[in-house]
């Protein structure tokens, strides 16, 4: 009797061990439904962007699980970077992705940050910001010199600190003088593009990659014009547009435009999972991002949708990231002055 019953527990034991393997083997995401939070409104470049990935992300991942976009706009996406830093577990299942500039603004000390960006854990990004200033025909301004010389106070819209809404539309103020009166506090450049529309607002600091995707009949009809591209170097498809860093004529006026501008483009999209998430769902998730911005039906989307895609994969992306951290103190304070006002 002995004997049977030890080979029944032997059986069972062995049993056991085969579906223990078998479920060690089976990929984690199958099954699995992975949210991206966006900290941006509906109908916005960063919504566009993440919602055009979303389609495809998933036949990259071991697995094949579903990937769905919710929305969290306010605060300039601080909200959802606080979200996801904070409440979202860190289990590979949410991905946060916020406005970048958050991370400067983290440095300066700006209130309402709840988070330590050194501890995310960074996915990538699908873009490098070419951030334009563009203002509606009907302001009567048509270039910077003529803007300069009219002094015309215009009003632009802004998300919050650490967008570029904001940002470069302070280092823009001060680096080259322009006489812009910033109102902050819209839930996306989707709103700011109704407000532009309505005349409620004359202009706004955009990715030129925004612009070309959801301000597009703007863009045909002549409607805006973009008149100072704050790149480090001269887009192609921006050739007679006037560069920010022809104004920066101090050491200490380029210092502010590198760090303030042309570092914010490369850190300004980032997808990111929770502090604490395991590093083998973040190797799975940064090579899924790398190959889905390979994929042909993803690129076909891509050019259908007019987005550009120049990637930062993630061990690039915590590189740029560390070295935000480590800026200067004098820098820093001569930031806060610009932007934190």
């Amino acid at each position: 009797m002995m004997a049977k019953v030890s080979a029944a527990l032997g059986v069972a034991t062995l049993l056991f061990g085969i579906r223990a393997q078998a479920l060690a083997q089976e990929p984690f995401y199958k099954g699995k439904t992975v949210r991206i939070i966006v900290g941006g409104s509906a109908g916005g470049g960063y919504d566009t962007y993440t919602r055009t990935i979303a389609r495809h992300l998933g036949k990259h991942v071991p697995g094949n699980p579903t990937f769905v976009v919710e929305n969290m706009p306010g605060a300039g996406s601080i909200i959802t970077a606080n979200h996801v830093y904070k409440v979202a577990r860190p289990d590979g299942l949410t991905i946060g992705h916020f406005i970048g500039g958050l991370l400067l603004q983290q440095v300066m000390g700006k209130p309402g940050i709840e988070f330590e960006g050194r501890k995310f854990e960074y996915l990538g990004v699908p873009a490098q910001d070419s951030i334009v200033l563009g203002v509606a025909k009907t302001s009567g301004v048509s270039s910077i010199d003529q803007w300069l010389a009219s002094k015309t106070v215009l009003k632009f819209g802004g998300v919050g600190a650490g967008a570029a809404t904001d940002d470069t539309t302070k280092v823009a103020k001060a680096i080259v003088g322009l006489p812009i009166q910033l109102i902050s506090g819209y839930k996306g450049t989707a709103d700011i593009r109704l407000a532009i529309a309505s005349g409620e607002l004359h202009g706004v600091a955009n990715s030129w990659e925004s612009f070309k995707s959801t301000w597009s009949k703007e863009l045909e009809t002549g409607s805006v014009i973009m008149l100072l591209q704050t790149m480090a170097r001269r887009h192609p498809e921006l050739p007679n547009v006037p560069m920010i860093g022809d104004y920066a004529k101090t050491d200490e006026a380029k210092k502010i435009v590198q760090v303030a501008v042309y570092d914010y483009g490369a850190v300004a999209r980032p997808y990111v999972f929770a502090p604490g998430t395991p590093k083998d769902r973040v190797r799975l998730l940064r090579k899924a991002l790398t190959d889905t911005y390979k994929d042909p039906d993803f690129m076909a989307d891509v050019q259908k949708a007019r987005l550009d895609m120049n990637p930062i994969d993630g061990e690039e992306l915590e590189k740029i990231v560390a070295r935000i951290y480590q800026l200067d103190k004098p820098l820093v304070e001569k930031l806060k002055e610009i932007l934190l006002k």
